[in-house]
């Protein structure tokens, strides 16, 4: 039997949104989604979003992309890769997904391009 793996899911967040909150809702949905399909199939999903967004917001963050919410958000990413096995990268262009996943290979952590590739437990 093969080890559940702890997996970053990482997709756009505010890429092409214009930092529309609508648009930003549905990013977040497809990478929560995708961390359902992961749990499913036997693993441990996290998104950085789950541990940033809580923080930004205690931390008196006024609006997206705000000193506050760029102290937070991708390094608390960055950090989290630490705890992980892998990345999966998901959804369209994203300069912040495409750091997760080049911190995730620097760090040796193992990359899924395709939720396909990942095995099941």
């Amino acid at each position: 039997m093969k080890k559940s793996l702890m997996i970053l899911v990482a997709g756009p967040y505010r890429s092409g949104t214009n930092d529309n909150p609508i648009l930003i809702e549905a990013n977040v949905k497809h990478m929560t989604d995708t961390a359902l399909a992961v749990y499913r199939l036997g693993h441990m999903p996290v998104m950085g979003e789950w541990f940033a967004l809580p923080l930004i917001e205690a931390a008196g963050s006024k609006q997206v992309g705000d000193e506050v919410f760029n102290e937070i958000f991708h390094p608390i990413a960055v950090q989290l890769i630490d705890h992980c096995n892998a990345v999966l990268r998901i959804g369209g262009p994203s300069a912040g997904a495409d750091e997760m996943v080049a911190v995730g290979l620097a760090k040796q952590k193992e990359i899924f391009y395709n939720l396909d590739n990942v095995p099941r437990i």
